[in-house]
């Protein structure tokens, strides 16, 4: 008994001490979290203020500008968007008692935002191909001129798409919204090419043993070995793409290829009296905005993982 007593004293007189630093609270960590926090609440006050708003009556708004909470709660605004409310309802309300075909300009948005996105990653994927595996004269001088594309605004080839579109006779129709954004562009070439370069080139010497030529190796092979980033190249442009609004401004006027960007925009002109109707403005644009949202939160990891996978050679 004597010798166990004697070890487990001089166990803990070996020990460490507890280190009283440790128990002390990181200033600095507890203000970073601070302005953290504080840069959260700015940006996400904008979007709570939006529903604020949405859910508040047009006429009562201005009664109590200041409110924090819903003037006046109801679901009037989401009513008037998505066509469930009468006119005389909507005019109740503070609304314009415009019509708004929401699910005609949703469907258009839809095929716009689809079939331009598809275009751009399947031609994109195409030619970062050629820039990552294939060897041929002047490829990397072509690839620059690819990517100082990407400092070009995009404000200044609009004029020239349309008069081609225009001469072209595709005002208002879908293929003259989607064939300036339907081919490859600098973002998705330079993007698939720094996954490509990754792939390791013995299992494309393989099949090339094996008899196989560029484009089977590029389907059999490259393509599904590289799902998650041209899936996550699709969800990025698929949301810009759905976020456009100048060039379907200037394309789509009529009401058949007219996108929702553009129809929120209508339906904010369309004040008969007098004033905009900001709650079924703000309920418009979070109905626009949240497909995008539920797309971006369900893959926002992926997105995350592969933009950073994809800057690694």
């Amino acid at each position: 008994m004597t010798t166990t007593a004697t070890v487990h004293s001089r166990a803990a007189e070996v020990a460490p001490k507890p280190d009283a630093k440790g128990k002390r609270i990181n200033v600095g960590r507890v203000a970073a979290w601070t302005v953290m926090i504080i840069l959260i609440l700015i940006t996400l006050f904008p979007f709570y203020w939006m529903l604020r708003t949405a859910f508040s009556t047009s006429k009562s708004l201005f009664s109590d500008p200041a409110s924090l909470l819903p003037v006046d709660f109801t679901w009037g605004a989401f009513k008037r968007v998505l066509g469930l409310a009468t006119p005389a309802e909507a005019q109740a309300e503070g609304g314009s008692g415009a019509a708004v075909n929401f699910w005609l300009f949703l469907r258009n948005s839809i095929v716009y935002a689809t079939l331009s996105t598809a275009g751009q990653v399947f031609f994109g994927a195409l030619a970062a191909y050629a820039f990552a595996r294939l060897r041929w004269p002047g490829r990397d001088k072509v690839f620059f001129i690819f990517l100082t594309a990407l400092m070009i605004p995009p404000i200044f080839v609009a004029l020239p798409n349309f008069i081609l579109i225009k001469n072209l006779g595709l005002l208002n129709t879908f293929p003259g919204l989607i064939l300036p954004y339907f081919f490859m562009t600098p973002f998705a070439i330079f993007f698939l090419r720094q996954f490509f370069l990754g792939i390791s080139r013995e299992i494309e010497e393989a099949a090339k043993l094996d008899g196989a030529g560029h484009w089977l190796i590029f389907f059999r092979i490259v393509l599904p070995m590289s799902w998650a980033p041209i899936i996550t190249l699709f969800i990025l442009t698929f949301i810009t793409q759905w976020n456009e609004y100048f060039w379907p401004l200037l394309v789509g006027t009529n009401d058949q290829v007219r996108v929702l960007t553009v129809a929120i925009g209508v339906f904010r002109s369309q004040t008969p009296q007098g004033s905009p109707d900001w709650a079924g403005l703000m309920a418009a644009v979070l109905v626009a905005a949240l497909p995008i949202l539920i797309l971006f939160f369900a893959f926002a990891k992926k997105i995350v993982n592969s933009i950073g996978f994809s800057g690694v050679k």
